[in-house]
């Protein structure tokens, strides 16, 4: 029997949320020091500054990766989750879902929608449900915001510290909003899930 196999169904979507939350965390702070390398080497190029850049990314890509997969995973589990409480909460397939969040373009509005979709389904009080409306959209504006603030300070290549800083700043405020956000979707799942029948039936994954 694996770990986590033996772990209480209830304490099962908790590790995984814990897990994402941390590597939210980690990629959100490891990417201040990838930001300072990297305009450090292009203002003043040495080769000490390159291996700095070139480090501190591998580091950032590395923890971003693992918290990318972390959180589809949550995120999958958790549209599956809210289909047994709402059977028509949500309008494309899983895959199609999951597709959003990595297509450029795609990916600046779709998963705002996308996690729109789950906290209607999820939540069933219209003060919880506003309260997450808000959270989804200042999550959205903090995230594209950040988007925009890099592409902006890549075209005009003046390596802009005040867009560096506002980069940066916009990145902890959208990874607090997804933390908090992960963290009342799998409480008010678990909590929904234990008032179901113990041998009511399950929706089809």
């Amino acid at each position: 029997m694996t770990a986590t196999a033996s772990l209480p169904t209830g304490k099962r979507p908790w590790l995984l949320a814990r897990c994402t939350q941390v590597g939210i965390a980690l990629a959100a702070i490891a990417d201040v020091p990838r930001a300072i390398a990297l305009r450090d080497d292009q203002l003043h190029p040495t080769a000490a500054s390159m291996h700095r850049s070139g480090l501190t990314s591998m580091v950032y890509l590395d923890v971003m990766l693992v918290t990318v997969v972390l959180f589809l995973i949550w995120f999958v589990r958790g549209r599956r989750t809210a289909r047994r409480f709402s059977v028509d909460a949500f309008h494309t397939s899983d895959a199609a879902a999951v597709g959003s969040w990595l297509m450029p373009l795609f990916n600046l509005w779709l998963p705002r929608r996308l996690l729109l979709e789950m906290w209607q389904a999820t939540s069933r009080d219209e003060a919880e449900r506003f309260r997450g409306n808000v959270v989804v959209n200042a999550w959205w504006v903090a995230w594209a915001g950040h988007v925009v603030c890099l592409v902006g300070n890549q075209l005009t290549q003046d390596n802009s510290l005040v867009l560096l800083v506002l980069a940066e700043v916009l990145l902890a405020v959208a990874a607090v909003l997804v933390i908090w956000l992960i963290q009342h979707v799998t409480a008010l799942q678990n909590a929904a899930l234990r008032k179901l029948p113990a041998a009511g039936p399950l929706l089809p994954a």
